[in-house]
């Protein structure tokens, strides 16, 4: 491992992302309108600790927990009172400045950037409270060029972004098959090619990749334009989860107001309960959304596929995220993290204790005091 310049090129890599939400209007992300019927507070509903409590998440159908759950009330239903201030973002530095300057409470996030911003705080800035998405990322590629896994050797592979949860299963996985690449540069046996999931599908068309490592619906839309699935990162890991997406917190807010949290959280789970009872509705659902986001709903060829891959649920998998931070210093790209008391679950086992469900597990890494 590289010790000399890790955690200084994540933060560096954060600081960049951050740069445009920062010059932007609304500062941190995108923020929905205040008449948002969405969020809209039922007459009489008695408010929580807080008047408001700021969400964040992406666009993206692994965020589909948070883009289903505000869409169709679900979250604000368990809030009463306490307003949901919904705010979109493209990039998990992005988000995590957010947090950390208090313009967002609670956000649906991948592992890496959950990690770095654990990392980059000592442990004071977040908690992880819960999982929400399992699964939806796959390798894949150009079958005139690539036709077995060992052809990938000397070709051109897009991830999104360096040291992005993607990038780093990407470089694992290069390390497993015995072949080197430099993890900053990409260059080695393979050429790792950081690139934004908007252009992948034109890099794709343009022939400058051979393939990609993307979640969904990216992986969908390249399969659309001729790709073909080479691997399903799922296959890679035990039973065949591994966390995609958690729910973190402002330690300081979880603190202040617990009961605004255990709201979410229930709302959370409830959301995820009727995701999985109601498949199709939910993706109609979903997909309203990114219309809205993006001005044009995602086409079923691309929506069926992705949507089937991806597997909601409350867990965290915890070991799974371990996993992920020690690929991450095996590849070079952070120092061996300490990530004690990266997660808070009780909030979360209270709730789905209430809901008849089972507990779940931190792997070791919670907390000794709660809501501290």
């Amino acid at each position: 491992m590289s010790a000399a310049r890790p955690l200084t090129t994540l933060r560096t890599i954060a600081v960049v992302a951050a740069l445009p939400l920062l010059l932007s209007a609304c500062g941190y992300g995108s923020d929905a309108a205040d008449d948002d019927k969405r969020t809209e507070v039922a007459a009489g509903a008695e408010k929580l600790s807080a008047d408001e409590v700021k969400i964040g998440y992406f666009p993206n159908l692994t965020h589909a927990t948070a883009l289903v759950g505000v869409q169709e009330g679900l979250l604000q239903k368990e809030l009463g009172g306490t307003r949901i201030k919904p705010s979109t973002f493209n990039a998990g530095p992005s988000e995590i400045e957010a947090l950390n300057a208090g313009s967002i409470d609670i956000g649906w996030i991948g592992p890496s950037p959950a990690i770095n911003g654990y990392t980059k705080s000592d442990g004071k800035n977040l908690r992880i409270i819960s999982g929400s998405a399992s699964g939806g990322v796959k390798l894949v590629v150009n079958p005139d060029r690539i036709k077995s896994l060992d052809d990938v050797k000397g070709k051109r592979i897009a991830t999104p972004q360096l040291g992005n949860t993607q990038d780093v299963a990407f470089l694992n996985w290069i390390a497993e098959k015995g072949w080197k690449v430099d993890a900053q540069s990409g260059k080695g046996d393979v050429s790792v090619v950081r690139t934004d999931n908007k252009i992948t599908p034109d890099a794709y068309k343009s022939g400058s990749i051979d393939g990609a490592w993307v979640p969904e619906p990216t992986a969908s839309k390249l399969v659309a334009e001729g790709a073909e699935p080479l691997l399903d990162e799922a296959d890679l890991w035990p039973g065949k989860k591994f966390v995609i997406t958690n729910i973190i917190v402002r330690q300081e807010f979880l603190k202040e107001h617990p009961d605004v949290v255990e709201a979410v959280l229930r709302g959370s789970v409830r959301t995820n309960e009727w995701i999985n009872a109601n498949p199709d509705e939910a993706k109609a659902s979903a997909n309203a959304v990114l219309k809205a986001e993006a001005g044009k709903a995602l086409p079923a060829e691309i929506i069926d596929p992705a949507w089937k891959s991806i597997t909601f649920l409350d867990d965290p998998l915890a070991s799974t995220l371990d996993s992920q931070a020690e690929h991450a210093v095996k590849a070079g790209l952070l120092e061996k993290p300490d990530l004690e008391g990266i997660y808070d679950l009780a909030p979360l086992n209270k709730v789905l204790e209430a809901e008849g469900k089972d507990r779940v597990d931190d792997a070791g890494l919670g907390t000794e005091q709660p809501n501290s």
